[in-house]
């Protein structure tokens, strides 16, 4: 079905120009609005163009567009159950005709994501990641026929498997700074666990602000147009968009998909806290 031929986005349509029609009618008489009332008129003509451009933005990537998904190897295993609304996601943008970019991050495996941690990751040695990502691919199905994975491999249109130490290992101490430059330590002290760690004076590792610039720094490589991730990781899908305003490319959609609870009741499901279904 076509972008238009949708009754949904046919009637989004029909309300975007209706609205345009009114404040157009409005508008003619802006010249006797006071100072609020022209105030007002500005901020709806706004409001109206971020809606436009939104629309605009869907049907541009209704044709064909890339989702990225980045894993990061801190355990052998890839396939707690935890991962599955994720992973089950990506196969649907597959199955209707997009592209699927599965990042390995094996380079900021090496940092490791702070999010949801009250203190400093361990930092795993390059061996560790890499005999770590080996398995990855295997259990998501690479090398089955598409009916019997979780990903679709077979489509090789439809899949791009990219390593972020391609493009990370090698970054200069001027991109770098680069990339530091685009945020502020106040920009990073607003992720809810620095700003926990901060205030209870638990130590944050300089190293640990690099970590949401460079997975933002894979969505400006591969161009993404749509990240997914858990709600933990919003701070960070919005990082990546941050920086591919700053590189002067269109920001990337985040589509958060809920964190389910581990087996302790308590915590979020994940490897690292022992709390996962296998």
């Amino acid at each position: 079905m076509g972008f238009f031929e949708s009754d949904i986005v046919q009637e989004e349509a029909k309300k975007l120009f209706t609205d345009y029609q009114e404040l157009m009618k409005l508008g003619s008489d802006y010249g006797k609005f006071d100072r609020e009332g022209k105030k007002m008129f500005i901020k709806k003509m706004e409001s109206l163009m971020d809606r436009y451009k939104v629309f605009m933005k869907r049907f541009e990537l209704s044709e064909d567009f890339q989702a990225k998904m980045t894993v990061e190897q801190l355990k052998t295993q890839l396939s707690q159950f935890g991962h599955s609304i994720l992973f089950k996601k990506l196969r649907a943008f597959q199955d209707n005709g997009h592209i699927a970019v599965l990042i390995i991050g094996d380079f900021t495996a090496q940092i490791g994501d702070p999010t949801g941690k009250n203190k400093t990751r361990v930092q795993l040695s390059e061996k560790q990641v890499k005999d770590n990502a080996k398995t990855y691919l295997t259990q998501l199905g690479m090398g089955k026929p598409a009916n019997e994975s979780i990903l679709d491999f077979d489509s090789k249109d439809r899949i791009e498997i990219r390593y972020n130490s391609e493009w990370l290992k090698g970054l200069n101490l001027n991109s770098i700074i680069e990339l530091m430059g685009s945020a502020t330590v106040s920009q990073m002290l607003a992720k809810e666990e620095f700003n926990k760690r901060y205030t209870s004076q638990v130590p944050i590792a300089l190293h640990e602000f690099l970590y949401p610039l460079l997975q933002g720094y894979d969505s400006v490589v591969v161009q993404s147009d749509i990240e997914l991730g858990g709600t933990d990781q919003k701070f960070n899908i919005a990082i990546g968009r941050d920086l591919q305003r700053h590189f002067k490319q269109d920001p990337q959609f985040g589509v958060l998909l809920p964190i389910l609870t581990g087996l302790d009741g308590v915590k979020k499901m994940s490897k690292s806290e022992f709390n996962t279904v296998n």
